[in-house]
């Protein structure tokens, strides 16, 4: 019987639970089993992760599985608190707090771009895990000496939380997706003759949106613009609370 998801994310805990020491030793572990998840996912994408699929893979019964990771549901649990834990947390250099919270958003667009499958994850029970809470703890001291309240602390990350999580999305690749750059490059002067004088700003906005980035949309830009007015935001509540 599978234990509960609270006790699979820390089960390494002295206070978890442990399972029964009668019978054969199991063949794999709650953590082996994650980890070959998580590569399953990286190299074929979160539909791909099935008990099915990866009890094959690791040579045990689905049932045997289910011991070890509960339902397919609490495995992406654990396998995005995993994730988590396995992120090298870079100490805070700067005495800054733009600085240190542009880090916490640049590490956390990294660790979507290693890991696309976790934009498929919305199961807010990632929030209990170990992995999770000491990823929250360190990106919270962001925010040291900004006098914001514990509240507004949290409000004010997940504030920069949803913008990168909203841009990494952005960032995704498509497969099979036509080169942008190339499309507009080829067919911007065409489109501006279709668009004609019906659309002016449109025209006008978008041609000069176009020229500085050769396509017309950049996801770089958008990241870029978008993170520093999310900062200057945050300064108005914390300089001017």
């Amino acid at each position: 019987m599978a234990r509960d998801l609270i006790d699979l994310l820390w089960r390494d805990h002295p206070d978890a639970p442990r399972g029964g020491t009668r019978g054969p030793q199991a063949k794999v572990t709650t953590k082996q089993a994650v980890s070959a998840a998580i590569t399953l996912a990286d190299t074929e994408g979160l539909a791909a992760v099935t008990v099915r699929r990866l009890a094959a893979d690791l040579g045990v019964s689905g049932m045997a599985l289910y011991t070890h990771v509960g339902s397919r549901d609490d495995l992406l649990v654990l396998m995005v608190d995993a994730a988590r834990a396995g992120t090298p947390r870079t100490p805070y250099t700067s005495d800054h707090w733009r600085t240190r919270v542009r880090q916490v958003a640049e590490a956390d667009l990294a660790l979507y771009t290693a890991h696309w499958w976790l934009l498929d994850i919305s199961d807010q029970r990632v929030s209990l895990g170990p992995g999770t809470i000491a990823a929250y703890d360190h990106d919270l001291h962001a925010f040291d000496h900004t006098g914001l309240t514990d509240l507004d602390r949290d409000a004010a990350l997940t504030f920069v939380s949803d913008f990168t999580r909203a841009s990494a999305r952005a960032h995704r690749p498509v497969p099979h997706a036509a080169d942008m750059a190339e499309v507009w490059s080829s067919w911007h002067r065409r489109l501006a003759a279709y668009v004609g004088d019906e659309f002016p700003l449109a025209r006008r906005v978008g041609a000069a949106a176009g020229e500085a980035m050769n396509t017309s949309y950049s996801p770089q830009a958008a990241w870029a613009f978008g993170l520093h007015r999310a900062l200057d935001a945050l300064e108005s509540l914390i300089d001017h609370p």
